[in-house]
């Protein structure tokens, strides 16, 4: 996501990744930026990955000492996409910049390109300002603002909710359910009213 000011996104994309760990999922979003923008156009990177940013502010310069590899020895990992990102960092005036995931008044454009990423996961389709895609939907992820508490009506009788199915599935790919918690590729998930996620998740939301 590119953006001119401090809340509103210039232009913008998301995808699935298949089994993707979010480790490569945020290495791969900071590369596509990179690739993205003109290398004379100065950035701020924001970053809520305290692994992607470690990588290429703290740790990229000793692995290529290494013949990258860590300390340790061990290859590094994700390496095809670290060495692809510091080719693209050479030359280049970038300021990184780390900003805590949902929070209450928190980072806006880090709290939309979440919420992006998020829907892509969940519906295992790309989305983007160059296809006319809306806004991504608000994450559950994020807590609100506290509010006086309402009583839930009575239920009277069995069902589901509109919008949830008693069905499970395995997934076929690592996405996060509306609890705000990740699920692996073959974790069961059940239909709920914004995608899928756990299944005790779908049945407390009913």
């Amino acid at each position: 996501m590119v953006s001119d000011d401090e809340r509103t996104p210039a232009r913008w994309e998301a995808g699935p990744l298949g089994r993707a760990t979010n480790n490569v999922a945020e290495l791969t979003a900071l590369e596509r930026l990179l690739a993205a923008v003109a290398p004379d156009v100065p950035l701020e990177i924001r970053m809520d990955s305290q692994y992607a940013m470690k990588a290429v502010t703290t740790w990229l310069p000793g692995w290529k000492r290494n013949g990258w590899k860590t300390a340790a020895g061990k290859p590094v990992a994700n390496q095809d996409l670290v060495v692809r990102i510091d080719e693209l960092l050479d030359g280049r005036s970038v300021e990184f910049r780390y900003v805590p995931a949902h929070q209450v008044d928190g980072d806006p454009l880090n709290d939309f390109a979440d919420r992006a990423a998020s829907q892509a996961a969940s519906v295992q389709e790309e989305a983007g300002s160059a296809l006319g895609s809306p806004a991504p939907p608000a994450s559950p992820d994020t807590p609100k603002a506290a509010a006086p508490r309402k009583r839930a009506p009575r239920r009277t009788g069995g069902g589901t909710a509109t919008g949830t199915s008693s069905r499970t599935i395995k997934a076929k790919f690592p996405g996060r359910c509306l609890c705000g918690r990740s699920y692996a590729a073959g974790e069961s998930i059940a239909k709920n009213a914004q995608g899928w996620g756990h299944p005790e998740c779908r049945t407390a939301e009913a």
